[in-house]
């Protein structure tokens, strides 16, 4: 591993609709060119931003949604060691507690879909969000998790689950959010 590789972080957003699916985009740009992910971005860290604040701007920014911090519960934070050998990443996954209404626009990264959670595993996804993150989400959801994921120069990956608060299935969600 190189010394010295820079820390990235950034967050994801878990969105649903009224009938639980999930809102994934399928990307039209790297990272990850014509795989399916949930919406998300970089922190602006040389602004000082929180996670909290950076789910917030992405949430306005890609999904043209006005969120609070207290519409966001942290379910999950992941920290990726060497990641393809270039970089640190630190990546804080938020579901977003307002139901979405509508599918929102394409935007320049990407196209957006609502997803039963059966069928989520039979798109295309990359590789460690199918095998580790959303089993990950999909067991913590309304609860918390912590990974660490050593990225080797092989390809290969550790993962050890540094702390696990599975979550129960939500009962009652806070409003809907609209564009």
């Amino acid at each position: 591993m190189k010394p010295g590789l820079p820390h990235r972080i950034s967050t994801l957003l878990y969105c649903f609709n009224e009938q639980d699916q999930v809102l994934l985009m399928e990307r039209a740009q790297e990272p990850n060119l014509g795989l399916w992910s949930p919406p998300g971005g970089k922190l602006e860290t040389g602004r000082g931003e929180s996670p909290y604040a950076c789910a917030c701007r992405e949430a306005a920014e890609e999904l043209g949604l006005s969120l609070a911090a207290g519409d966001l519960h942290l379910t999950g934070l992941i920290s990726e060691e060497g990641y393809e050998g270039t970089a640190h990443w630190l990546m804080f996954l938020f579901e977003v507690r307002p139901r979405l209404q509508r599918v929102p626009p394409p935007i320049r990264e990407g196209r957006f879909a609502f997803v039963d959670r059966e069928a989520v595993s039979g798109l295309p996804l990359p590789r460690t969000d199918r095998e580790m993150i959303w089993p990950l989400f999909w067991r913590h959801r309304g609860g918390f998790f912590a990974a660490h994921c050593r990225c080797r120069p092989d390809a290969t990956e550790e993962w050890l689950v540094e702390e696990s608060l599975p979550g129960l299935p939500p009962t009652s969600h806070a409003g809907a959010a609209g564009h």
